[in-house]
């Protein structure tokens, strides 16, 4: 189901090589391997076909992505490679798979705000994403953290193996954080690591619970517009410091039971 990516042609680094040996750039590696490592804890991978990326601190044109070819609980901080928009490869050993590199770089590249973009076919999010109709039902209040941040991709046009179908992606998504991609999975946006794991954690638990109130056969009741809407701001209020400390805790979870994340 994945292809490793070959850039169609190579550049070669020249005087203005990027500083990537900050701290800022380490720090960045180390949040993206424990989003990878507990991401595989919940289940929330296929197989090595899934992938997470984020902007390098300090360049808008150079992205953190995983290699083709590894399991989320496999990675390291330091197996993670830096790729530019065409594809090449700055730093690391590997090659981004193919239909990351199709999707991220062009996301990235479209909406600036996306500084980082995690793409799942976590089951219960993309079960709902082949389903009549908007995936999301906002009846229970974890789902309300998402309300008036998704859109839905409609158009499913096989394995993203080209620009066009990045591109078509970008626009699909619009100003929402969360987009839906039908008979696909799921991609949350975020200005932040933190942020986007925080998101896709939620966005899974409140499809699982979706799912499992639907499965009951009983009419599922969204929440009254005005409070759904109220409870999203709510929520908006203390969401980033929320998600800054999510993170924390799944990092001190990782040092003490597999601190080789950081390596």
């Amino acid at each position: 189901m994945a292809h490793a990516f070959t850039p169609a042609s190579s550049s070669t680094p020249g005087a203005n090589q990027p500083k990537l040996d900050t701290e800022a750039v380490w720090q960045a590696r180390v949040d993206l391997a424990a989003c990878f490592r507990m991401a595989a804890r919940h289940g929330l991978e296929e197989g090595i076909c899934n992938h997470f990326s984020a902007l390098v601190p300090g360049y808008d044109d150079l992205f953190i992505v995983n290699p083709y070819g590894y399991a989320f609980r496999e990675l390291t901080a330091s197996k993670l490679l830096v790729c530019d928009f065409d594809g090449n490869v700055i730093a690391g050993e590997g090659r981004p798979e193919a239909t990351a590199f199709y999707i991220h770089a062009r996301i990235h590249k479209a909406l600036p705000r996306a500084r980082v973009a995690f793409h799942t076919h976590m089951p219960h999010a993309t079960a709902l994403s082949m389903t009549e109709g908007p995936p999301l039902i906002f009846a229970g209040q974890t789902a309300l953290k998402f309300y008036g941040r998704t859109a839905v991709d409609e158009t499913y046009n096989g394995l993203a193996l080209d620009n066009r179908e990045g591109d078509r992606i970008a626009a699909a998504i619009g100003e929402a954080d969360i987009v839906f991609m039908k008979h696909h999975g799921v991609m949350v946006l975020a200005p932040t690591i933190a942020e986007a794991w925080d998101d896709l954690y939620y966005l899974e638990r409140a499809c699982e619970v979706q799912c499992l109130a639907l499965s009951t056969g009983r009419k599922v009741v969204p929440v009254a517009r005005e409070i759904a809407e109220a409870t999203a701001r709510q929520m908006r209020e203390g969401d980033a410091e929320s998600a800054r400390l999510h993170l924390e805790a799944i990092k001190r979870m990782l040092d003490a039971e597999e601190p080789a994340y950081r390596m």
